[in-house]
């Protein structure tokens, strides 16, 4: 292990022949294990007009079963080991993510093996399924940050498929059911070995797990088809878009300024991710002003997205006086122009630096929690070197650094705003 090495367990990895990479990290768990498919495509991948909404439909139809493993028994096999698995979908990937005793590994092992390879379904439970994410995207849409995001999004991309959400956009979830036969490509384009990655954490032997998965697994074919993604122009000027919502709500702002893909040796965009939480965070000046001293607002946080391509850092508040919406942006507008005028204090910096490294690794006591946090930078970077060198980044930010990320991102040609208000 490296004197740079942030994550406390070790890892090794192996590829495959057929390109699918694994990675196995021993860690002291009383028996259990975590194994995470990690898919790496998202909704981003989703670049084709007409056809959003297929990386998230297939986070529901992967347990639709196989010919073999049928999805009761499918279902059944993993209750009777007293197996646990969901999955999700982001912009960027797809995890599927079991937990399970370590005796029981094999099995599951295969029965993963089993679906990946050989999903089977006709066009009756495609059809059946596809009305299912539509209910669930209307039920989204009943929420106000969700019809939020959704316009926001689609006001700050015009051509990266960032613009709509993980869900999709609802006319081609509507249309989703007379698509079966693009179902089927897009899951023989992406559900390729060589942009898989598997990942096992906690009571597991690497050589076991390498060969148990060559076994299972080396007979996947190759076949991936990297998608034409179109690059996002650059934006030249500020962005609105107001909400009218049909329901009870407080206003939501959310203000999104550009800002570069996911680089861990980038320290400008690396300080960036500490400049939302110097800036907006719950130990800073506007969060005290707004949430506690003034308390004209009863939220309010920021972050930048860690995303393949070019992304957002979006700071978002819930108003309590509709009357000051204005108000509350021309606070966050005048913390911005703070921050891009000075440095932050370098004692506030160093706590941040400390507090982000002791939140990461109070995060990795469990096998599950091992996985989750770390499946993002598998997806990102393919590998978990990133982590190393993100963290290694983070500690070396100076307050110019801070300044120099507000500068280059927080410009007013880079925003997008959206508000949403009750009709």
């Amino acid at each position: 292990m490296n004197g740079n090495r942030i994550i406390p367990y070790p890892s090794s990895t192996r590829t495959l022949a057929n390109g699918l990479e694994v990675i196995v990290m021993p860690m002291p768990s009383e028996g259990l294990v975590a194994f995470w498919s990690i898919v790496r495509t998202g909704s981003r991948d989703e670049y084709e007009a007409g056809r959003s909404g297929f990386a998230h439909f297939f986070e529901h139809m992967m347990f639709r079963g196989t010919e073999r493993y049928p999805s009761d028994v499918y279902a059944r096999t993993l209750t009777s080991l007293g197996a646990d698995g969901n999955a999700y979908t982001t912009d960027d990937h797809t995890a599927y993510h079991i937990s399970m005793a370590a005796e029981d590994l094999e099995r599951v092992v295969e029965l993963e093996a089993d679906r990946f390879q050989h999903l089977s379904y006709a066009e009756p439970a495609f059809q059946t399924e596809a009305g299912a994410v539509y209910g669930e995207y209307r039920k989204n849409r009943t929420e106000p940050e969700f019809a939020l995001y959704e316009a926001l999004m689609d006001k700050a991309f015009e051509k990266h498929p960032y613009g709509h959400t993980t869900i999709g956009y609802e006319r081609d979830i509507a249309a989703m059911p007379t698509m079966y036969g693009y179902s089927r490509e897009f899951f023989a384009r992406y559900y390729r070995p060589e942009n898989t990655v598997l990942f096992f954490v906690g009571a597991v032997d690497p050589e076991r797990v390498f060969a148990l998965v060559e076994r299972q697994y080396g007979g996947w074919q190759r076949g991936y088809v990297a998608p034409r993604i179109p690059a996002e122009p650059e934006q030249l000027a500020a962005r609105r878009v107001d909400v009218a919502y049909d329901g009870q709500t407080l206003p939501i702002v959310q203000v999104a300024y550009k800002v570069p893909a996911f680089d861990p040796a980038d320290r400008t965009r690396v300080a960036a991710d500490l400049l939302a939480e110097l800036a907006f965070g719950e130990t800073s000046d506007a969060y005290r002003r707004l949430v506690l001293d003034e308390q004209v607002v009863e939220l309010l946080d920021a972050g930048a997205d860690a995303s393949r391509d070019p992304g957002l850092l979006d700071i978002t508040t819930r108003v309590k006086d509709p009357h000051k919406v204005d108000y509350v942006l021309d606070a966050i507008d005048a913390t911005i122009a703070e921050y891009r005028a000075a440095p932050p204090a370098a004692d506030r910096l160093a706590a941040l630096q400390r507090r982000l490294k002791y939140g990461f690794l109070m995060g990795l006591q469990t096998p599950e929690a091992v996985a989750s946090g770390l499946a993002q930078f598998i997806a990102l970077s393919g590998g978990l070197d990133s982590v190393d060198t993100l963290y290694a980044t983070y500690a070396a930010i100076t307050p110019a650094d801070v300044q120099t990320a507000a500068q280059s991102y927080l410009s007013a040609q880079r925003r997008t705003v959206g508000v949403l208000r009750a009709r």
